[in-house]
């Protein structure tokens, strides 16, 4: 089983992604409707597998989004062992995006 962490900004990002194979880092907004569609299949994702998924509020944290060039949410970013592999925008299913990722396995 995966876990969801919301990211607040303390800590070390880039040591959090190193840690686990599978990563994905959900780029959103409170004010963004998929955005908020899309975290109960986070959810889902996070109890169904073993991805480790780390929400990232784009209006408190703009540093990383601009560090990572995001330019619409939600937006998920795959990593693999903490080296982006695959840029996941707008809504999806659980369905869609386990089957994104896991070709990365």
């Amino acid at each position: 089983m995966g876990e969801l962490i919301n990211y607040n900004g303390e800590g070390f990002l880039n040591e959090m992604l190193a840690e686990d194979s599978i990563t994905l880092v959900d780029f959103s907004a409170i004010w963004c409707g998929p955005c908020q569609m899309l975290k109960p299949v986070l959810e889902e994702v996070a109890k169904t597998t073993d991805y480790k998924v780390i929400k990232v509020d784009v209006d408190q944290s703009g540093d990383l989004a601009v560090e990572y060039e995001i330019r619409s949410v939600p937006t998920i970013i795959v990593f693999k062992n903490g080296k982006q592999e695959d840029r996941l925008t707008g809504f999806m299913t659980k369905d869609e995006i386990i089957q994104k990722v896991n070709k990365y396995l």
